[in-house]
Order: structure tokens, then sequence, then C-alpha cells
């Protein structure tokens, strides 16, 4: 049985197309047949025109509510900034992050050739409507270019085994991170607020990622993008060390143990951002504040930097092939989880001084295609607006006052 909310989004969707340009607005909707809500801000249980869920832009504002906490953030791409998706941002978010134009290849695919318009475009948006900008992110194993890891002869640097020439390689690629750095902060530090300097450095399997920055530099390039960072960014700057599954003990105190040897080595790390892609069953409330306490308890800050909640299990191998398959008694677990893990977030609010959704609506996630890889074939839902940006059962839990 599919939920209410879902069964009605089409003959509301129809409504709002024949009523024309005036049905768009929040004031024009219905509250079943009690007339529009004052402000035009519906709340939970009523009722827009078709008597379907209203959509994101017409209930409170998540930045609204959780304002004495901490700014709620979206990844964005530069198409987003507009139309319905641009609204529900103004609407709803005081944050924002590039999900994929501030990434070392799209700035500069090639040596000294840069690539300004995504970011620029998503920059200038943060300064328009006032909002704090999150950088994503200056060093990654993914999203990198090939010509940082090739020597002056167009070599890759990883397979050189003389040691002379292994030492000018990690000096020549210590440089090109640097000048990457220097050209991008530059560029962007009048308006990001948070900057993801080092991006998943920690190894699934235990220790540190062992990538073409590590075969090459060892943890030099960490100290190195940090230093960076600081210098040309200033002392004022949040910078910060980014990874997934730090709810997992043993990856957790791999990070520990990482952040505190550049602690003592006075490497400027600020916080820890934890990306937060979890699922309805995992991790738990406990493991998670856990984490958020370890980190704190060295004197850093926390942020959520990518979070989504998957309708699935690990591995997704039995993802749903449609959005109206999913059950509803899948809907009202991720609503409860969205309640749970916001009454962390709010509880520990003082730790915590961002959280950032890793995208708007349902409609586009990268959780798609990892369904659809074990699945193969398959959607995900991870938020808490629909593929029709209409509120979910989990925008009511999550918004709950506690």
């Amino acid at each position: 049985m599919q939920s209410f909310w879902k069964r009605t989004a089409a003959a509301g969707l129809a409504v709002s197309l024949l009523a024309g340009a005036a049905a768009g607005s929040a004031a024009a909707q219905g509250k079943g047949q009690q007339g529009p809500p004052k402000g035009g801000i519906f709340g939970e249980g009523e009722m827009g025109n078709g008597n379907v869920q209203p959509h994101a832009w017409q209930v409170q504002s998540m930045a609204d509510r959780f304002s004495d906490s901490f700014p709620i953030g979206a990844a964005v791409e530069p198409w987003q900034l507009n139309g319905k998706q641009g609204k529900i941002l103004k609407h709803h978010y005081n944050s924002i992050v590039a999900e994929n134009a501030m990434k070392p290849i799209s700035l500069q695919p090639e040596e000294g050739v840069w690539d300004w318009e995504g970011a620029d475009r998503i920059a200038d948006f943060a300064r328009k409507h006032d909002m704090e900008l999150r950088f994503h992110t200056l060093v990654w194993h993914n999203q990198v270019p090939d010509w940082f890891f090739l020597d002056e002869d167009g070599s890759p640097m990883v397979d050189e085994t003389d040691e002379a020439k292994r030492a000018a390689n990690k000096e020549l690629l210590l440089e090109r991170l640097d000048t990457h750095i220097e050209t991008v902060v530059d560029r962007y530090k009048d308006v990001v607020t948070a900057w993801d300097v080092v991006n998943e450095a920690i190894d699934d399997g235990g220790g540190l990622r062992e990538t073409a920055w590590y075969q090459i530099t060892g943890t030099d390039y960490i100290k190195t993008a940090f230093e960076s960072a600081r210098e040309h960014a200033g002392d004022d700057a949040m910078l910060y060390l980014n990874d997934y599954n730090t709810e997992v003990p043993s990856k957790r105190d791999d990070l520990y143990d990482l952040v505190t040897d550049l602690l003592e080595d006075d490497v400027p790390v600020d916080g820890i951002g934890h990306q937060a892609h979890i699922q309805i069953g995992w991790p738990s409330i406990e493991d998670t504040r856990d984490s958020f306490e370890l980190f704190t308890e060295l004197g850093l800050d926390n942020q959520v930097t990518e979070l989504d909640v998957s309708l699935y299990g690990w591995p997704p191998d039995n993802a749903y092939a449609t959005y109206d398959e999913i059950p509803d008694s899948l809907y009202d677990e991720q609503a409860e989880r969205f309640g749970e893990i916001f009454s962390l977030y709010e509880e520990l609010d003082a730790d915590i001084s961002s959280v950032t959704f890793w995208g708007i609506a349902d409609n586009h996630t990268w959780l798609d295609d990892r369904a659809e890889q074990y699945s193969g074939t398959g959607i995900d839902a991870p938020f808490v607006f629909d593929e029709n940006y209409r509120v979910k059962p989990a925008f009511w839990r999550m918004m709950d006052e506690r």
C-alpha cells in the first residue's frame, strides 16, 4: 500500500498545472477544505491543493528551525541554483557546498588551465544570498587529474624506483599541490567558511589510504595541504579532515591517531568533517555520539558534511526499481531515523557547527548509482523531500521540537 502522500502526488501535480502560476504560490495552496494557511506555511497533516503533501517551499524553513543550533547546508551542482531547486535552497538552507564543481579535476583539468565557471556560479550564489560556503575539496584521491602525478618526462611518479628521482618527484608534487591550493584559496577565501582540506585519507582496511599522494609523499601531502591552506586562507579559516564511516570504531580510531600526530607536529587541523552517508539501521546513535565526543575532546570542531539516509543496508542489492514500489513502512522507518539523528545533533550542538545534506531532494543523489550498481536497477530516496519536491514523513520528524 502506497502512502497517502505518494498516491496523490500525480493528482496534485495535474491540479497545479491547470491552476497556472498563481497556484504555485504558497498562499494560494488550500488546506483541505479550510482555506490557505496563515503565512502560506503548512504544518504536519495539512494538505495543499489536490490534498497532497505541500512542496518544500510551503513549509517551515529548516534553516529557521535549527538557527539556534547550526546552519543547514546542501550539496549543489551549478544547474541546481535556479527554478524549483533554487527556490528550495533559498527557503531552507543557509549553507551550500559544491557537489563536484570545486574538486581538483573540475577546477584544474590540465596544469595551469583553470575552469572557474561552475565554481564561480556557486560561490556567487552564496554571496548573493548571504549563505555560508563549505569548500569541497582541496585534496582527494578521486576526481584529481593524472597530471599531478606525472614527472617532468610525463611518466607516472609512482613507478619511479630511483631514490634521487623519487625525492625530486615528491618535491614537484608538493609544489603543484601548494600552487593549486594558493590559487583556489585566494579566489574563494572571501566567501568560504569551512575548507575540506583533505578528503578520505583513512583506508577502510586500516591505516592511511595508499593513494598516489601517499605513495609519493607519505603523510607530507596532508601536512603541506593544511599548512598551505592556513597560509593563504588566514588564521581565522576553519580547516577540516573529511571522511566517511567515522562512526566505525576502527576507522574512527585510525583517524584519531592521524589527527593527534598532525596536531603534535603543529599541523593546523581545526576540525573533522563527518560525511554521514548512513542508513536507516546503521550506525548506532551510540557510535555516532562517541565519534563526535572523541574529536571534541581533542579540542576540534565537528561538522556533518554529506548527510543522506539510505533506505537500504550494505550492500544495496535489494533496491526498488521505482519510487512507487517503496513501501510506507520504509519511509516511516526513515522518518524515525531522521528524528533520532537530529535529536543527537541538537543535543551536541555546542560541538557541531554545521549540518549539510549531500543533495536537495530524492531526484538527484549519488545513491541511485550505487543502488543500480549492486541491484542492476533501482533508486534510493535518502532525503526529506521527494522526487517531486514534496515533503516526506522524514521532514516532520526531523523538524519536531525537542
